[in-house]
């Protein structure tokens, strides 16, 4: 086990901002990290890489408790906070050799791997040039190359994909798909998209409560709510649908497609009264659900 975090909570004042969450990552998994502003994601990152102590609950990092021992579990652990912090006057270079010496490496075990992650993170342009005077996309760039300076098998990403432009985004996506393989990456993001591109789970969390703990094309089966999208050969009256018990709502995107938001998968309903209405289908089929939906369903205030 990665990560195992077991009833963690901390409050700050009366503000109970985590309140008894609790989750497992096997090795190798990328994990969503999914809340609106507040919800308390950045927080637990922060109590997990032993920045920030918790209040109560037990936290294990490579089966190290980082309360117990929390400088070792940073040897396990790359992070990248949600605001890079770079020191902007350093060229990108010296700043990947001064975080390896903080590791501990030195000499040519250094050299080598600041060439390894420049060349891996996409920087070998950039590399003697100061960090101040990059375009935020390669600035985290260099972030996520300064949390993969010692090797780590789990990383922490808070926010990876803030502030940058749509390429910008493919390309860290992209990114940390690659430099992910082998890891376990927790990574937090507002980018519901992100979440269905890169992650096979997502964690919800709320007013410091998780609501939600799935793997992602199971969130996105939308149990409650169905979308079936219907192709007719010819505009035909589908008006008995609109008074049908299990339909929510009936959209016409043109005269021979339309959108019919169930109760439950009545396709074979739909088929059964197109044949006998003479109605001619060309296609029929169940819309997959979407992450921002779903995101909007367990976060939003009732």
């Amino acid at each position: 086990m990665s990560i195992f975090v077991k009833d963690l909570t901390k409050t700050f004042g009366e503000q109970i901002a985590v309140n008894t969450i609790s989750f497992e990552i096997k090795k190798g998994n990328i994990v969503g990290f999914l809340g609106p502003n507040g919800a308390g994601k950045s927080t637990s990152m922060k109590m997990i890489t032993g920045t920030l102590p918790s209040d109560s609950g037990q936290i294990l990092v490579d089966e190290i408790d980082v309360s117990q021992n929390p400088l070792e579990v940073k040897k396990h652990i790359g992070y990248l906070p949600e605001h890079n912090p770079l020191y902007l006057d350093m060229y990108v270079h010296e700043f990947l050799r001064f975080c390896g010496g903080i590791y501990g490496l030195s000499g040519s075990e250094l050299k080598n791997r600041v060439t390894e992650l420049v060349e891996l993170c996409g920087l070998t342009k950039e590399q003697n040039k100061q960090i101040g005077t990059l375009s935020k996309g390669y600035r985290q760039r260099v972030g996520l190359a300064q949390s993969l300076v010692h090797d780590p098998s789990v990383l922490i990403l808070d926010e990876p994909t803030t502030g940058l432009d749509p390429n910008q985004i493919i390309e860290i996506r992209n990114l940390i798909l690659s430099i992910s393989k082998d890891k376990t990456v927790l990574l937090s993001t507002h980018i519901m998209q992100e979440v269905q591109a890169m992650c096979n789970r997502a964690i919800i969390i709320k007013e410091g409560t998780i609501v939600a703990d799935q793997l992602v094309n199971e969130l996105t089966d939308e149990k409650e709510k169905f979308t079936i999208k219907v192709e007719l050969e010819s505009e035909s009256d589908l008006s008995y649908w609109s008074q049908h018990a299990e339909v929510n709502n009936l959209k016409m995107i043109n005269k021979v497609e339309y959108l019919f938001e169930t109760t439950s998968d009545i396709r074979k309903e739909i088929f059964k009264w197109a044949g006998q209405n003479d109605v001619e289908l060309i296609g029929i089929s169940l819309e997959k659900g979407n992450m921002e939906e779903v995101f909007r369903k367990l976060t939003q205030n009732n």
